[in-house]
């Protein structure tokens, strides 16, 4: 069986891990960030994600 959703996130994960490699020179596996430098960096992913989400759910209320 195949999900082409699963598909096309993998997919984009691939080439997000390797922008990401080309723009910062690491990757996840580094070793210097502690547990809360790591969960620093996701609260910061996340905030942007809802500021996104709220952006796009105004958006779609203009449309109504």
């Amino acid at each position: 069986m195949s999900d082409s959703n699963v598909v096309k996130v993998s997919d984009l994960l691939i080439s997000r891990a390797s922008r990401g490699l080309i723009k910062y020179g690491v990757t996840t596996e580094r070793t210097d960030l502690n547990v809360g430098e790591w969960l620093q960096h996701l609260q910061e992913e996340l905030l942007d994600a809802a500021v996104y989400v709220e952006r796009l759910k105004q958006e779609y209320r203009k449309e109504k």
